[in-house]
């Protein structure tokens, strides 16, 4: 019976010392297992902590994508627009250097149209006297300048024969050159002049240019709408008044040819259609 009793006790002893060791290591293994939850709760509300930050980019950059878009939209609205303006703006260059040609072009055949009346004039007008008849192109525009002493005797407005004779070969000129329009300028010196015809300078050098015109339209049958009788007076003098050299010079007649306006505008109408075919 004693004996029994002392192998109960030992048992009991022993299964006491084995439990409490798993106990312990339980205990321990429960610690750990605690310590890795505390972890994982952490670490889990780090996870959501960044995944609310994460949504906040995730719709802050689908804001900016969304503008982003509408601006590519505006931008390419915008590009079109640009590229409009630019093929607009490169047309009207085109269209403008096409007209500046066109002028050009017309410029050169009117100079060269100018060019050849010139040459026409001097051929017909012979060796005469540079002093007393000239013949000058200004911009286009052929200037015949004949001094008085040709055609007029002093203070009277008469044309006498060796002044129609100069003017017979002008009108001859004037007469081939159908696009051109004659414009005669009466000019005197500063000698003022009064008779019972005359008032003035003004009255003489108008009535000088009338003279040339009428026989330039009845006696050498050039179109009177072609041309036009314009007095100066003394205004507008080439010398110095102060001598009768000076005087003798402005004391002149001036014989504009140009050509006329519509007849230029037709020309470069002609070579708009050239370069447009």
């Amino acid at each position: 019976m004693k004996k029994v009793l002392v192998l109960s006790l030992l048992s009991l002893l022993t299964i006491s010392c084995v439990s409490k060791k798993k106990f312990t290591a339980l205990e321990g293994k429960q610690k750990e297992t605690a310590d890795k939850l505390s972890q994982a709760k952490m670490e889990l509300a780090a996870c959501l902590d960044d995944k609310k930050k994460t949504s906040k980019e995730i719709e802050y950059l689908r804001s900016v994508n969304y503008k982003l878009a509408e601006n590519v939209g505006e931008l390419s609205l915008l590009s079109r627009k640009e590229a409009e303006n630019l093929q607009s703006s490169l047309e009207s260059l085109r269209e403008k250097d096409l007209q500046i040609r066109t002028m050009q072009q017309a410029m050169n055949k009117k100079d060269s149209v100018t060019l050849a009346l010139v040459k026409s004039l001097k051929g017909a007008i012979g060796n005469l006297d540079d002093e007393d008849i000239s013949i000058d192109v200004e911009k286009g525009v052929v200037f015949v300048s004949i001094s008085d002493k040709f055609l007029f005797k002093s203070g009277s407005f008469a044309v006498n024969q060796e002044g129609k004779a100069v003017l017979k070969k002008v009108a001859k000129i004037i007469e081939s050159r159908p696009g051109f329009e004659v414009m005669v300028e009466g000019h005197t010196d500063d000698k003022p002049i009064s008779t019972e015809c005359m008032q003035d300078n003004w009255d003489l050098s108008v009535k000088r240019a009338t003279s040339i015109v009428r026989i330039l339209q009845d006696d050498y049958s050039i179109a009177p709408n072609r041309l036009t009788a314009a007095g100066r007076s003394e205004f507008i003098p080439v010398a110095s008044n102060d001598d009768v050299d000076g005087r003798a010079k402005n004391r002149r007649t001036r014989i504009v040819i140009m050509p006329k306006l519509d007849e230029f505008y037709g020309m470069i109408e002609d070579e708009l259609a050239k370069l447009k075919k």
